[in-house]
């Protein structure tokens, strides 16, 4: 009986062995089969974004200042006289930006932009030979006028309107000459400066301001202080 017993729990440990090793056989077999799938399977992916807003920045630099033109004129022999006033835009807007210039409305009629301080005097006219486009060059009258024009420090910086065809008229061609392009001052707004690109380091413009009095002006200016207030307004395209 003890033999017979030993015979049979040797055969059944025989067995578990071989069934061990064809389960651990069965798992390497799986595993090698599917591993080339697990090593070499397609990624998968997910885009994302990171954003951030640069907000546009234009603003005047250098403010145009207040000014009085140089010297006196004699309001019955006549004269003349000029002044400047400049200033600087920064923008770091990509299609660019202009600037527009406009006087006060001061309610006369008809509307003269420069009166006089102590008695509202009109007799210094506003520029007669221009009415929408500056002329080539000043032109006198027999009444005493006020006149404007602008230049930039890059020409193709200033308003059209304000460049000539190379010496002939204004507000045509693409040539810039200081003095030379005059305008009459306005309620309704003039573009004086037009871009179409940034000026990340700041861009200038120079207005130019006429007074003219001829000999024996028709009205005579009375002997006082004659003042026209400005307003330059700054858009981006």
């Amino acid at each position: 009986m003890i033999n017979i017993t030993n015979k049979h729990i040797t055969q059944s440990a025989l067995y578990a062995v071989i069934s061990s090793a064809l389960v651990v056989l069965l798992l390497f077999a799986t595993f090698f089969i599917a591993e080339p799938t697990i090593s070499y399977g397609q990624a998968d992916t997910a885009d994302f974004y990171v954003r951030q807003n640069i907000t546009d920045e234009t603003s005047f630099l250098v403010n145009p200042s207040s000014l009085n033109t140089s010297g006196d004129i004699n309001g019955v022999t006549g004269g003349n006289a000029t002044g400047t006033s400049s200033f600087v835009v920064k923008s770091n807007n990509s299609a660019g930006y202009y600037v527009e210039i406009d006087f006060f409305d001061n309610g006369t009629n008809p509307y003269v932009a420069m009166l006089g301080d102590e008695d509202d005097s009109e007799a210094l006219r506003n520029y007669s030979a221009a009415t929408s486009t500056p002329t080539f060059a000043f032109t006198a009258s027999t009444a005493a006028q006020f006149a404007y024009t602008i230049t930039s420090s890059t020409s193709a910086d200033t308003g059209d309107l304000f460049l000539h065809n190379g010496g002939t008229y204004c507000g045509t061609g693409s040539t810039q000459t200081a003095e030379a392009c005059w305008m009459t001052p306005s309620t309704t707004a003039v573009r004086i400066v037009d871009t179409t690109g940034p000026a990340n380091t700041g861009a200038s413009s120079t207005l130019m301001f006429k007074i003219n009095v001829p000999s024996g002006a028709v009205p005579v200016p009375t002997a006082q202080t004659y003042t026209a207030t400005a307003t330059l307004s700054l858009f981006v395209k």
